[in-house]
């Protein structure tokens, strides 16, 4: 994980108002919102994490829901295979939809 998304998540734990290049999180009534390029890619509360693509499904924005998956997720994580993405799941592996929400 790299530098900014250790901040990133410690801002989501906090609860906090935090930015840094691209990315952001803000936070309203214990829900923090994050979002890459000014595109909203999560919003976690205590207890779901929704995901979003913010419409660019790039290895950044994986690599931002991804950590935000190992910090406050249940062991979830975003892979590529074929130019789709997918969510690992306890579950199993399902096609990723913009706006999942994970409890």
């Amino acid at each position: 994980m790299c530098k900014i998304e250790t901040l990133m998540n410690k801002a989501i734990q906090s609860e906090k108002d935090w930015k840094l290049a691209n990315t952001e999180v803000i936070t309203v009534d214990n829900i923090s919102t994050v979002y890459l390029y000014g595109n909203k890619i999560a919003e976690v509360g205590d207890t779901f994490v929704t995901l979003y693509d913010g419409n660019h499904r790039t290895a950044t924005t994986k690599s931002r829901l991804n950590a935000i998956l190992r910090a406050h997720g249940n062991g979830e994580g975003i892979y590529q295979k074929r130019y789709q993405w997918f969510l690992s799941t306890n579950n199993g592996d399902v096609p990723f939809v913009s706006g999942f929400t994970l409890n």
